[in-house]
């Protein structure tokens, strides 16, 4: 279907934060999700994700995840120095911060008229994916979408330690998770804990293993799989559309 797109902006802890909104351009209400970008922010690749996700029929809020330290739009480039820019933001983010964006996002969807009553859901990739996986400790989501999440069983995320791997109990939700298993940032050890700790918590989830590289869904890089891709938002189109259907 076609969509509409915006920007908002949303003001957190004396921060403007940016939020690209994309939305099915037919009126109705739909549901609502918070979408999650790796490292690099907004750019071209994360945009055209958050248009396909919109275009199935959701309300998709993207917010800037570095808000707090670089300038309002700031793209960040995919080479070596994007990478080590993206993840000394990274770690200049509080952790409660990233709660405090969260809680902001779903907010503003929750105020949204096109966004049906109850119905949020999430969405991530990388440490968009980690994010994504605390989002879902909100009462508000009711499915959560982790490709390739980064840190979660170290707790790599902002400044300290985050507590995610620890709260797995505070899910309501149901999971999906996306693997690569050629990715060295997420290596079977840690996929395995992820997959243990969502089990002994009884968190319904589905597992989705692909022979890829990390960030192989974002199709500007050399690591890019098409295949694993289109196979992938099937997967994903699917569990959404079964969760927001009840």
């Amino acid at each position: 279907m076609q969509i509409t797109k915006r920007n908002v902006e949303l003001r957190v802890d004396e921060s403007l934060m940016r939020v690209y909104v994309a939305a099915p351009k037919a009126a109705g209400t739909y549901p609502g999700i918070l979408f999650y970008t790796d490292i690099y922010q907004l750019g071209d690749p994360m945009i055209r994700l958050v248009n396909y996700l919109a275009g199935h029929g959701y309300v998709v809020a993207a917010p800037e995840i570095f808000h707090r330290t670089e300038p309002v739009g700031l793209i960040i480039e995919p080479d070596d120095l994007g990478r080590m820019r993206g993840n000394d933001n990274a770690r200049r983010t509080p952790i409660a911060g990233y709660d405090a964006d969260c809680r902001a996002a779903i907010e503003f969807l929750k105020g949204e008229g096109s966004v049906a009553l109850g119905q949020i859901g999430t969405l991530g990739f990388c440490i968009g994916g980690h994010l994504s996986f605390r989002a879902a400790f909100q009462s508000e989501i009711k499915a959560a979408v982790c490709c390739y999440p980064t840190g979660i069983p170290s707790g790599k995320l902002g400044q300290g330690v985050a507590d995610t791997i620890h709260r797995v109990s505070e899910i309501k939700g149901e999971m999906l998770i996306v693997f690569g298993t050629l990715d060295p940032h997420i290596p079977q050890q840690d996929r395995q804990t992820i997959i243990t700790v969502l089990e002994n918590a009884s968190v319904p989830h589905q597992i989705f293993l692909y022979e890829a590289e990390h960030t192989f869904m974002r199709d500007d890089g050399y690591r890019y799989d098409s295949a694993a891709t289109t196979s992938a938002w099937s997967e994903i189109i699917a569990f959404l559309k079964r969760i927001f259907a009840t």
